[in-house]
């Protein structure tokens, strides 16, 4: 009876809907209104309530009520609106991202949503039978209303922040979990916004369970934290010295998900190992089981332990891969006994069948004859049964030393080389004009893949530089040892003037000066550091940590090697240069000894075999004796040895005042210091 009372008294009143609902009693406006609001639920505009449009905001309704209303039931009527306008606000978003193009992660929230409105409908349609049955009062439908309000007030608040702000992926999911947190003191619509969190971030699990599990992006809307960039290639390693393969080709972006910000970094490299073991060939799944799927974050951090369980299982994949299928320590060895000087046998042959094209200008040098003498020099000594000689190669710089050390910015000088720039240059432009091959000489190497990740063109580069230091000290060490034959020439006919005794001594300390050096670089340095490195890559854990002690190897060596010292280095360079010029100019002197030998002959050929043998040891000894006392050699010996000993001085006083920054300086002091010949 009641049903058909509110059923024929709905209808009674349809008729005169053009009336104003105040002209109506209390009792019939409550009906009234009811109906309206249970439309207004569910976004219908109702006879007396209207759902208006905000100009702009397609997303974003008023709701208006008829001013005649008795007002107690405007009051509790007004309560219910926030709700009715936020459904609105919520079903629009949800119809606008369920599209895959607003990312997977959208989309799986408005799933979620769709979800949670049609369980709210169901509600709405409860209380509409409730309504037919005429047991839906006003303040009924705001009692049953009113549990829905804050997790509508919630839900709304994420979604307009979602829309306005276009947030897609990890901010879609970072705005979810901040507004959890901010409802820590209403466990329901923390719990609703804590179930819609896990429902949108599925889609975003699965992406970086495929990431970490096979390295593999599948992320077709640009959501995941991880950005590829396919224009770099992995042969950019051993071609470009600022090559930035390892450290973009995969890199973080900006709006990484706070449940993964810890592990971010961990997440990154473990499918950047997968990347470099798949570009090998060598296809590799971390092991996976029904408790390792990426299915929700849940408290207890399990996601946590299955991506720290990737991680170990890639890293120690990859290091196995390049310790033991590429022999990484074999090919830092080669590095080491090649570049680094470590076997000196085939240097001293190559040196010797390319002295003719090293003494050439750098423009002027073949390098394919260059490279047939290296490798014959390589196959005519203990390197032939070494392979890895077959992967070096031959070029020559076009620039001196100095000018190299000095473009190569990135290097980390104890010495700001801006302070030296212009010193340098006035250095530099001199030795441009008397550049040799063997200024300009040094090695390469071939790198493959996956080496070049640990010996890419920058590291290589690194070992070219200490290579031509090196192989420039051996080449002044060799010249400095002719000019010790001559003086042993003059020494077997027992003429010792007074120049060639005083030429003798400064050969001597230039001798000892050069050995020194090659000492304390070879065996204070090199060696040390090298044994270093070998000890610390036994250890290490991941090839990022062996990027790392290889690194620090390079800039260590450099360091210690004086390259990245300036004012030592100019120093070093200059003496270098004085010893050369000596033993040039007094290897001049081995054509005058021939030509008194042969004159010695000539002078004898009339006289008889008797007397020929007595005279000519008269006549050589007088004119050797002649050119030795010759004053043009004193006065350049005399030179020679001032100018070697005050650089030999002025570098004293830098060596100790730097020692105290540097310490490994105070080795090379101890040996070079007080090598001055005695005047």
């Amino acid at each position: 009876m009641q049903t058909v009372g509110v059923k024929s008294s709905m209808d009674s009143f349809s008729r005169g809907s053009e009336n104003v609902i105040g002209s109506y009693p209390v009792s019939v406006q409550e009906l009234l209104v009811i109906d309206d609001l249970l439309s207004a639920l569910v976004g219908i505009d109702g006879r007396y309530i209207s759902i208006k449009r905000v100009r702009g905001r397609a997303d974003h309704v008023i709701c208006q009520i008829d001013p005649s209303m008795d007002l107690a039931l405007q009051e509790l009527t007004q309560r219910i609106f926030p709700l009715c306008q936020n459904y609105v606000l919520i079903n629009y978003f949800v119809e606008a991202k369920s599209h895959f193009k607003s990312g997977l992660v959208n989309h799986a929230f408005a799933a979620a949503l769709r979800a949670f409105l049609l369980d709210y409908q169901a509600m709405v349609a409860q209380l509409e039978h409730q309504f037919r049955l005429g047991r839906l009062s006003v303040q009924a439908l705001w009692f049953f209303c009113q549990p829905m309000m804050g997790s509508f007030n919630a839900l709304s608040i994420v979604v307009e922040k979602a829309s306005s702000n276009n947030f897609c992926g990890a901010t879609t999911l970072n705005l979810l979990q901040s507004q959890a947190k901010a409802m820590a003191g209403d466990n329901a619509v923390r719990s609703l916004l804590e179930k819609m969190t896990q429902r949108a971030s599925s889609a975003y699990l699965a992406i970086l369970e495929r990431w970490v599990y096979e390295g593999v992006i599948d992320d077709p809307y640009g959501e995941f934290f991880i950005a590829e960039n396919k224009l770099l290639q992995k042969e950019s390693l051993t071609q470009d010295y600022d090559a930035k393969y390892w450290v973009q080709r995969y890199s973080l972006k900006d709006g990484i998900p706070s449940f993964l910000v810890s592990v971010a970094g961990i997440i990154l490299t473990t499918g950047k190992y997968l990347n470099v073991m798949r570009e090998c060939g060598h296809n590799v799944q971390v092991p996976l089981s029904d408790n390792s799927k990426l299915m929700s974050f849940e408290s207890n951090h399990h996601y946590l332990e299955c991506i720290k369980t990737a991680y170990d299982f890639a890293s120690s994949e990859l290091l196995n891969l390049i310790r033991h299928k590429y022999d990484l320590v074999g090919k830092l060895r080669a590095l080491k006994r090649y570049l680094l000087l470590d076997q000196g046998d085939y240097l001293v042959h190559f040196m010797d069948i390319s002295r003719d094209e090293l003494a050439k200008r750098p423009d002027e040098i073949s390098v394919e004859k260059l490279q047939s003498l290296l490798d014959l020099a390589l196959r005519s000594t203990a390197a032939a049964s070494d392979p890895c000689h077959e992967e070096l190669t031959c070029c020559v710089e076009r620039v001196p030393l100095l000018k190299r050390l000095n473009t190569l910015t990135d290097l980390d000088s104890t010495e700001s080389m801006e302070d030296n720039k212009s010193s340098l240059d006035t250095d530099i432009q001199s030795e441009l004009l008397n550049i040799t091959g063997v200024e300009t000489f040094c090695l390469g190497y071939k790198v493959p893949w996956p080496l070049s990740l640990i010996i890419p063109r920058k590291a290589l580069t690194k070992y070219q530089l200490i290579f031509r230091l090196l192989f420039h000290c051996k080449h002044v060490n060799r010249q400095l040892c002719m000019a010790w034959q001559v003086h042993q020439g003059f020494r077997a006919i027992n003429i010792l003037g007074k120049p060639i005794l005083r030429s003798s001594i400064l050969c001597r300390s230039m001798l000892k000066f050069i050995d020194s050096l090659l000492h304390y670089l070879t065996f204070e340095v090199l060696e040390p550091n090298w044994h270093s490195m070998h000890d610390r890559l036994q250890t290490a854990k991941s090839v990022d940590e062996v990027i790392q002690f290889h690194d620090y190897f390079l800039r260590k060596c450099l360091k210690e090697c004086l390259l990245l010292l300036p004012k030592v280095f100019k120093k070093i360079e200059k003496l270098k240069s004085i010893c050369l010029q000596y033993a040039a100019a007094i290897q001049l002197l081995v054509p005058s000894i021939y030509s008194i030998e042969a004159a010695a002959d000539v002078a004898t050929t009339s006289i008889g075999p008797g007397r020929s043998k007595h005279r000519r040891l008269r006549y050589q000894n007088k004119q050797l004796k002649s050119a030795a006392e010759n004053n043009l050699i004193s006065d350049s010996i005399m030179k020679f040895e001032k100018e070697f000993n005050e650089e030999l001085q002025s570098l004293a006083p830098i060596l100790s005042s730097s020692s105290q920054a540097e310490p490994y300086l105070t080795h090379l002091a101890q040996s070079i210091l007080g090598l001055g010949s005695d005047t």
